[in-house]
């Protein structure tokens, strides 16, 4: 059954299985989340529920989100993501779901805004190698060399790799496996590493391991 909560990235750490093996995991704070919108085929097209993570205050949110909060008659939230879940039978507007709904073993897919790291040339970018220093290079031993573009086509082709922004963009890490789980407080350890920087928002989504 497919299931998935908001959360926070905490950072990475590392933990011991039985057999003394170190194991490298990243610890998100799953939830707790409300359910602020239940979306239905009757009204909307297809089945959903909305979830609300993090507290906020009405002075940092606009005013129809407020209403939005109100008419649901739940706490604000900062963050609101939706679900499409195979049955949505079993959560009402709400209803509170928690780290709890993850066991050990499970796989789960999680997805986030990774670090941003501004203007980049191709060298960082793309893995493009460096011009020979030696013989008249001159100072542009970085940069991109020629596009090959002469007579024709007389433009630079689309995907071209190209100097320009690095990061800050969404990335989606799959089949992590669900190490720990301490419900008590919310949070769940996955081996491996996770997009985004530390504190970062991110979701959690269970998955099928795929071969």
């Amino acid at each position: 059954m497919k299931k998935g909560l908001i959360g926070k990235k905490i950072g990475m750490t590392q933990i011991f299985d039985e057999t003394g093996k170190v194991i490298p995991v990243s610890v998100i704070e799953a939830g707790p989340c409300v359910v602020v919108q239940k979306k239905t085929v009757e009204n909307d097209g297809y089945e959903a529920v909305q979830l609300g993570f993090g507290d906020a205050t009405a002075k940092s949110l606009k005013k129809p989100l407020t209403g939005h909060f109100k008419k649901a008659d739940v706490a604000l939230k900062k963050t609101l993501k939706e679900f499409r879940l195979e049955d949505i039978s079993a959560l009402n507007v709400g209803d509170i779901v928690k780290a709890d709904i993850f066991a050990e073993g499970d796989y789960v897919d999680v997805s986030g805004i990774s670090k941003g790291k501004g203007f980049a040339g191709t060298i960082k970018r793309w893995n493009n190698s460096r011009i020979k220093e030696t013989h008249g290079s001159g100072p542009v031993h970085r940069h991109a060399g020629s596009m090959g573009a002469c007579s024709s086509p007389s433009r630079i082709y689309k995907g071209k790799g190209m100097p320009g922004h690095l990061g800050a963009e969404k990335v989606t890490i799959q089949n992590l496996t669900v190490v720990k789980v301490d419900a008590e407080n919310n949070l769940i350890a996955v081996k491996g590493a996770i997009p985004g920087p530390k504190h970062g928002v991110v979701t959690v989504v269970n998955s099928v391991k795929k071969a």
